[in-house]
Formats: C-alpha cells, structure tokens, sequence
C-alpha cells in the first residue's frame, strides 16, 4: 500500500495531497464541490474497518522488498531495520503483518518515552511508527536501541525517509540509525492503484463497477494515499446526496478539483 518524497504538483487530472500544514484543505474536498451539489439528507460518519491482515495485503513490485522483508523474518540481516515509502505505500499494514506473526507490541515514535521503552521490548519485538526528525524523543530511541541491542531483540522502524536522511541532534543516535538497513516502499504500477482502489472500496463496503475504478485509476495522484482520500470522499457524498458511488458522481466531484 510509505510515511518522503513531496506530493506531485496538481493538475487536471490529478488530486495533490496538502499537509496538514499546508494553507487550505485539499484540492479535492468537500470544500470545491460544496458550490456545485446540495445536500439532501445528514451523512454521518460511521466508522470502518480497514483489513491489515497479510491475506488483504496486496502485492506488486513496489511492495515487493518490503514484504520480502516480513515474509524472511526472524533470517533479517539486522535485528533493528527500517522500512521507507511515502504516506499510504503500506507501511503500517507491512508492520501490523510482522507484528502479529512476531508478537510485537507497537507505538508511534512521538509516543516513545524513555521510561516506557523497557515494557515496549517485553514481547522481545516492537514496531515504532512514523519517525520524522523532530517529533520523537532522540534520548528515548537511542535507549531503545541500546536495550534492543543488550536483550537481543527485534525492531522495525518505519518512516517516509530512510534513516540516513533524517536530521538528529544526537550524534550517537545518529551513528546508530545509519547503520540501519532500510527497505523502500515505492508508488504503486497501475495494476496495483487499481486494486488499492477496488481494496479502499471495499474496506468501506463500498459496490463499484469497473467504470468507476477505471476513471478513478486514469485521474488521481498515482499514490495510495490520493486513493484513499478519493474513496473516502465518494463514499460520504455518495451517503450526502443519498446516491450510489457511480462513475458520474466521481466525475462531478472530480470537475475543477
């Protein structure tokens, strides 16, 4: 399905990503289609499950070394590794998968403090989510990673950039993460945006026909992550206007975006 490599510039027929610090709300939003439809009923926003399972893991060549790298575990060439791609690439279904076959407990890096990480390495293997340069405790990791080193234990990291890029103030941490072997996730091919799209679909429970997966496929932003941004949208105009998710409601709400 990688947290990077900057959002594509927006075109007519693609969807630009905007960050959350980013000025404004995405280019296709509720926000540029709500002067062209009117609400007919109240939509309310039901939660999904998304499936991180490895049977709804869908591969393809750009996910291919990283699901090489939770299909070869525990024979990994390290016991710490990192696993790259940019936002919605499947990191976090990768290590949701190699969590439940290891038994590693998982935190996001923001959450790791230094008096949790001993509890967070009980299980002997732990996932630490999203690292960015910054948002995390460096003496924090830099502790985990010498206990994982003492005790023997596993540990997959996963970020939008390869550890080698990120800037710490901590020189040994530094040191530490640059010796870690990193596995990149990279933009799906069209076979795989296709089945991203039928997969985001069907996660929201969500009937479409080809029509409305091709027209999606040939329009957006080639990542997961514009994928999943654009079925999410259909789904709660399609509840809005009280209409199935049909290729003409994706046209419309796809014009100007």
């Amino acid at each position: 399905m990688r947290e990077d490599a900057a959002p594509q510039k927006a075109n007519s027929r693609s969807i630009r990503l905007i960050s959350s610090n980013d000025a404004g709300p995405p280019a296709w939003s509720k926000a540029s289609v709500a002067g062209r439809v009117h609400p007919r009923q109240l939509a309310f926003s039901l939660p999904h499950a998304e499936s991180l399972s490895r049977d709804n893991f869908l591969e393809g060549p750009a996910n291919a070394a990283g699901l090489g790298l939770i299909d070869s575990w525990p024979e990994w060439p390290n016991r710490i590794m990192w696993l790259a791609g940019p936002e919605g690439s499947g990191k976090s279904h990768l290590a949701a998968i190699w969590a439940e076959v290891s038994g590693a407990r998982s935190t996001s890096a923001n959450a790791l403090t230094a008096t949790a990480v001993p509890g967070a390495l009980a299980t002997g293997a732990l996932v630490v989510e999203d690292l960015k340069a910054g948002e995390f405790d460096e003496r924090a990791l830099f502790h985990l990673m010498n206990l994982a080193r003492e005790d023997g234990a596993y540990v997959l990291f996963t970020g939008r950039e390869v550890p080698a890029s990120l800037e710490i103030e901590l020189r040994d941490l530094r040191s530490r993460l640059r010796a870690v072997p990193a596995v990149a996730l990279l933009p799906p091919d069209d076979q795989l945006f296709r089945g991203l799209i039928v997969k985001f679909c069907a996660d929201r429970q969500l009937t479409v026909d080809e029509s409305v997966v091709s027209y999606l496929a040939t329009r957006l932003e080639r990542s997961s992550a514009a994928a999943r941004q654009a079925v999410d949208l259909l789904d709660s105009e399609a509840l809005r206007l009280g209409r199935p998710v049909t290729r003409a409601l994706a046209a419309e709400l796809l014009r100007d975006a």
